[in-house]
């Protein structure tokens, strides 16, 4: 059996930027091996996995689906550039509109608009929560990125921060701190995998609703990744939590600059709900 697997982009409208993911609209004949072999083999930070939706998962009649995702080294808890590229996929075929997806991390909604230039997915996080890292973690973090701890922003405080996955987020005090990313690979993977962390992101404040971000992510294969969904939904966690943004905002993520994909993810907060949501373009790469 040949299994089809579709490219797109996600986080911009260009196929040349934002962050590639691979797409199986149906997986229904696949395991864990397969999976993990297509994922692989395309070596794309993440391909996206679609089957049918469990019992009991609540979504519109044929616009629920279980969502899994496969790194080239591992299976991920939740992959916000892919639950994109899956839900501008799925709407191409099946007209936008609301889907709900079955994660690894939890049910996910997505909301799926025609821009009236293309395709436009916002998704919802499971409930986010943040936490300390120690300090013996923090200096081994910084040392794999041959970072000096005078280049840490201290208005952006290090945290592990979750909406679906983990990430450390560390604030870097100047853009050209951002810039010059060249990490110990195996040094940072070794302690990623240790405290169970997706990415590392990175990040710089460029104005009150404006950040600059990079996402190294050595435990997937891969040095970086160029448009990263789930940390995006646990930035807009630890922004909140920590009061760096108002309770209702709306932020602009810029990623990917740096590795010459551009792309742009907005992430929404609203009062009296603890999710995160996380929006951008997507648009199909061509063979």
């Amino acid at each position: 059996m040949t299994t089809e697997v579709l490219r797109y982009t996600a986080f911009s409208d260009d196929p040349a930027g934002g962050n590639p993911a691979g797409v199986v609209l149906d997986a229904s004949g696949l395991d864990d091996s397969a999976m993990l072999r297509i994922a692989a083999e395309l070596g794309y930070s993440e391909t996206a996995f679609l089957t049918g939706p469990p019992q009991g998962l609540d979504g519109p009649p044929g616009r629920a689906f279980t969502l899994r995702f496969f790194s080239p080294k591992a299976e991920i808890s939740f992959c916000g550039h892919a639950t994109v590229a899956a839900s501008v996929a799925l709407a191409e075929r099946i007209g936008p509109g609301e889907l709900v997806f079955a994660t690894p991390a939890g049910t996910v909604p997505v909301s799926v608009s025609d821009t009236g230039g293309g395709l436009r997915a916002v998704l919802t996080s499971v409930e986010p929560h943040t936490e300390e890292i120690a300090g013996a973690d923090l200096a081994e973090a910084l040392a794999a990125l041959d970072w000096p701890a005078a280049d840490l922003d201290p208005a952006l405080p290090p945290r592990i921060a979750f909406a679906g996955a983990r990430h450390l987020v560390l604030g870097a005090v100047t853009r050209e701190r951002l810039a010059d990313l060249a990490y110990d690979f195996a040094r940072l993977e070794a302690l990623m995998q240790r405290l169970d962390l997706t990415t590392v992101q990175l990040v710089h404040r460029a104005g009150p609703d404006t950040f600059h971000v990079r996402d190294p992510f050595p435990v997937g294969g891969v040095v970086e990744d160029p448009a990263t969904g789930a940390a995006a939904a646990a930035f807009g966690a630890y922004a909140r939590e920590l009061g760096l943004v108002p309770e209702e905002a709306v932020l602009t993520l810029h990623q990917g600059e740096d590795m010459g994909r551009p792309g742009v993810l907005t992430v929404e907060l609203r009062p009296g709900d603890p999710r995160v949501r996380v929006g951008g373009a997507g648009v199909r790469i061509p063979a």
